[in-house]
Order: structure tokens, then sequence, then C-alpha cells
């Protein structure tokens, strides 16, 4: 793959980026749902794929997009300025939990790191971008709970390992679990991700699965849905 990937309504540079368009943040980007949304952050945005692709999504929504590394911050605000949603578009260079404002969020979505106790990357920035520890969650889900309007939703996407750990501490922070997807390969697969809607409602969990594949290299009908309004093959 090269350095530019072409979406149908706009285009990703991800020269310099740690991390590069993956399955699990176009998944996120394409799965979010969300009624009445007027203002979006996305914590982690790298490249700025997933913000451009809720920008599309809700046209009348503004989308805040939080990156750490500077690098990929740069890229992201070129990405943003080169698109038709420009001017609802906001790139901000820092960490989350050190990022001063007084704002509510409808909707906040994360691909975040989450190679918990696994070897780190030598590499600092790759290991900035891929992983993370329990207290990253903590921060994030106290975040969420500050700054999510009464109505407002956090959806992240995550393996499977982690379920159990996120919905429990998104309990301790007053936000419930209110709709998991779990994301399978193939239909006799197990499920290797899961995309997660909190929110401060404790309402009846919705529980579906996902298949990506109907059989090796051949897509799924839903995967192709899905993605159809952002992809170029589809």
């Amino acid at each position: 793959m090269g350095n530019i990937f072409e979406f149908k309504q706009f285009s990703v540079n991800q020269e310099g980026c740690a991390m590069r368009i993956n399955t699990d943040g176009v998944l996120l980007g394409a799965m979010t749902d969300q009624s009445n949304v007027s203002s979006i952050l996305d914590i982690g945005t790298g490249t700025g794929v997933i913000a451009l692709m809720m920008a599309q999504k809700f046209p009348n929504a503004h989308v805040y997009a939080v990156e750490i590394d500077k690098q990929a911050s740069e890229r992201a605000k070129e990405n943003f300025e080169n698109s038709s949603f420009s001017e609802r578009l906001t790139i901000i260079n820092s960490d989350i939990f050190q990022w001063e404002n007084d704002m509510r969020f409808d909707l906040i979505v994360s691909n975040p790191p989450f190679y918990i106790n696994s070897l780190h990357n030598p590499d600092q920035r790759r290991k900035v971008a891929k992983h993370t520890d329990v207290e990253f969650f903590q921060g994030m889900f106290k975040f969420a709970a500050d700054q999510l309007e009464q109505h407002g939703t956090l959806q992240i996407i995550v393996p499977v390992e982690l379920l159990d750990k996120l919905i429990e501490e998104g309990k301790s922070n007053g936000l419930h679990l209110q709709k998991q997807i779990d994301i399978q390969s193939f239909t006799d697969s197990q499920p290797f991700r899961s995309i997660l809607s909190f929110g401060r409602e404790n309402l009846k969990m919705v529980q579906n699965n996902f298949i990506i594949y109907k059989e090796r290299s051949q897509h799924s009908d839903s995967y192709k849905n899905i993605l159809k309004p952002y992809f170029l093959a589809f």
C-alpha cells in the first residue's frame, strides 16, 4: 500500500505516520452510530481517517481529533485541510489527558493502542501508537464520563480479551455497555475484536456479530455494504 489511500470523498496521506490505516479503524468509522450528533471527538486520530469518516457520516457535526504524536498530527491536519470537510475538522496535538478544554461531546470514538502486557516495540513512536496499559483505559473512561453529553456515547474497538476489564472500568465511571459488535474473520472463527458502545443509561445490552470474509480473500456482503460509502472498490 502506498502513502496515499484514496476514499470516495477524501484521501489520506499516511507518510511518516507510525500507525497506518487498518481494518480496525475503518470498521469503527463505518459502524459507529449515534443520533443527534453535533460534536465528535476522535482520541488518537493518527492519520485522521476515523475523524474524516465521522465528518462524512455526520454532515452537521464538528469533529475534534486529538493526537499525541506531532508528526502524525501534522499529517492529519494536512489530510483535514485537503478534504471538503475542512471547516468541520479540528486537530489538537496533545496528550488527551493533558488537553484542557470545557467542551462536551455527543460522541467520543477511539481505536486505542491496546497491546497490554506484550513486549514493547523498540521504536518509540510505534510504541506510543501501539501500546498502552490499564491506566490508559482508566483515564479514557474518566475523560469520557467528564466530557460526554448526557445522551452521548463512547465507542471503541478493542481485542475481545479486554472486554470484562473494560466493562467494569466503564461501570466504575458511570458508563454502561449498551452495544457490543463482535468481529470475526469468518463465520466459523472466534471473535478477535469488539466494537463497544458505552453510555450513561443502563439499557438492555444489544449484541451482534460481524463477519469480514465469506471466504479467504473475499469480503462478505456485510463488509462491502458498510464500507461502500467510503471505499472506491465497493
